[in-house]
């Protein structure tokens, strides 16, 4: 019945429960994000688990677009929503709107006014907060709590008809003005919302229900069994059981809440992610520093990492906050298992070999990936001038500098030893170039009785493929920058989180897919980004190092 590769958790646990008791017979969840925004790593951990859960129990998940708020939403969203969901693996059973239920909707809350449970009130919107009382102190009732329920029927069949102006009417909830429990304290279900473009229903509405009253009634049309949802509904759970005790409705979803997901080095506000690309901190919703599913899509994160990744943090009940490394991890290690090798010099170097004939190409091979011999080889070019990256030589550098230095012997990967005997220099007192000489007798073994400090990555300066590469790192300086008082979080972003670099590749990366993911030995891995590649570009993105070294010096 349950996937055993699963953790379990205590949502499991539930719904195993349920099903062994035959409270159902069969599973099915939803995952019901707000068209207002593009999903990030945090929705991802919802949509893992949503999707995760119908499949594991051989059930079924919808996708619902909650589109109560016309005047944030774009069809943009939704179309960047329905990608993300398909690129992380899953299928939707159905794909609703709570616009669907527009016109049911209404019927629920004339059935309300009918029962006595709910008015229209005439009160503006401090006022409802002045009424609405404090967490110590009761709420007072609105003077048009009892108003009859004909002249409710009247009046709301007006708001809807457009009659009113914004803000100057609300349907609200007839419960406990006095409730412990602010949400019950007669929240609104209706507001008016008046030459406002749907998206879907275009300008059918002069009014729009709540997401709290829309919710749970969603959730029983659609048959909802589990309604999974993050901590900060927990206190509108008995609001989500009110509604549906207080409508004829058959279904009743039992909601059930987990701690949301908070990452070190990032933000998981929408509307704070909204301000970073509005600001032009970062280049769009794609960004690849940002904590997007397409920025991490962009960066070069595959949906396995990103599916690992959410089941190794698991589903608790407790708010804490992940270390970046988690995340970094889990692309590192599927990236390590997939990524084909390649060789590309980030800040190069020219080397002149003296003694190899001037009109010389040689084609050496080197392994697609040490571990795998199934991905083959591809060909390396090696001739007279190649280029090293700059860091893999120093003048002089004691014993435990394990790189290029003047007068001491290295292999280059996959090729020859070479020494170096010269170092060109310009007017500046800048290194140009590098004169080494190589031995013949050393391809594919070790000199004899010279003992070789190290082995260097390399690229042949005649086939060498320029091309630019982006070092992505970590979008902000503090674990938590949204948590500083008196800070805002643009404060702490970080000015060295996108570096350049124009580099030399080798050759075979010239014709990399858009997307495609390789690790550059020694450097870390990197993805060809998809939206230079659509313009004919040549760049690829870091996305991650090879190792974890962030904070180390």
């Amino acid at each position: 019945m349950t996937n055993n590769n699963q953790p379990t958790n205590f949502i499991r646990q539930i719904i195993e429960e349920d099903l062994a008791s035959g409270k159902h017979s069969s599973i099915r969840t939803r995952f019901p994000p707000e068209p207002n925004g593009y999903l990030h790593i945090g929705h991802a951990k919802s949509i893992v688990l949503n999707f995760g859960v119908a499949e594991d129990y051989n059930g079924e998940c919808n996708l619902r677009f909650d589109d109560t708020n016309p005047h944030k939403e774009d069809e943009e969203y939704v179309e960047a929503i329905k990608e993300d969901v398909r690129w992380l693996g899953y299928s939707w059973a159905g794909q609703y709107f709570a616009s669907d239920y527009f016109e049911q909707l209404y019927n629920f809350a004339v059935e309300l006014i009918e029962n006595g449970k709910a008015y229209v009130c005439d009160l503006h919107a401090d006022q409802v907060r002045e009424y609405r009382g404090s967490l110590t102190e009761p709420g007072k009732d609105s003077p048009y709590r009892e108003r009859s329920m004909e002249e409710n029927l009247d009046l709301f069949r007006r708001m809807r008809a457009g009659e009113f102006e914004d803000g100057t009417r609300t349907l609200r909830a007839k419960i406990d003005m006095a409730s412990p429990n602010m949400n019950m304290r007669d929240p609104a279900i209706y507001r008016i919302r008046r030459g406002v473009v749907h998206h879907q229903t275009g300008d059918a509405w002069s009014i729009y229900p709540m997401y709290d009253f829309t919710h749970p009634i969603s959730d029983a049309l659609e048959g909802i069994t589990h309604s999974l949802c993050t901590l900060e509904f927990e206190d509108h759970r008995p609001l989500y059981d009110w509604y549906l005790d207080n409508i004829t409705i058959p279904c009743h979803p039992r909601q059930i809440e987990f701690a949301r997901l908070n990452l070190e080095y990032t933000i998981m506000s929408k509307r704070k992610l909204t301000q970073l690309v509005a600001e032009g901190h970062v280049q769009g919703w794609d960004d690849p520093r940002m904590p997007t599913i397409a920025g991490l899509r962009r960066r070069g994160y595959t949906p396995a990492a990103i599916r690992d990744f959410c089941n190794r943090i698991g589903v608790t009940k407790s708010d804490g906050t992940v270390e970046m490394g988690v995340l970094e991890a889990s692309i590192r290690e599927d990236l390590d298992r997939i990524a084909p090798r390649r060789m590309a010099v980030l800040d190069p170097l020219r080397v002149v070999i003296t003694n190899y004939p001037e009109e010389q190409e040689e084609i050496l091979v080197g392994p697609n990936h040490p571990k795998d011999e199934s991905m083959g080889s591809r060909e390396l070019k090696f001739s007279r001038e190649l280029w090293i990256d700059r860091a893999d030589f120093r003048e002089e550098a004691n014993k435990k500098y394990k790189r290029l230095v003047t007068g001491g012997e290295v292999r280059l990967r996959n090729a020859y030893t070479i020494i170096c005997e010269k170092v060109v220099k310009d007017v500046s007192g800048e290194i140009k170039e590098l004169h080494c000489s190589y031995d013949p007798d050393t391809l594919g073994k070790n000199p004899e009785g010279r003992k070789v400090r190290g082995v260097i990555h390399w690229v042949s300066a005649l086939a060498a493929v320029p091309a630019e590469v982006c070092m992505y790192d970590r979008l902000f300086t503090v674990a938590v920058p949204d948590g500083v008082k008196d800070k805002p979080f643009q404060h702490f972003l970080n000015p060295e989180s996108l570096s350049i670099r124009q580099a030399m590749l080798e050759p075979a990366l010239a014709d990399a897919e858009p997307g495609a993911r390789f690790q550059f030995e020694r450097e870390g891995y990197f993805c060809r980004d998809t939206k230079a590649a659509a313009l004919g570009e040549l760049v690829f993105n870091r996305v991650v190092t090879l190792r974890d070294s962030w904070g180390q010096g």
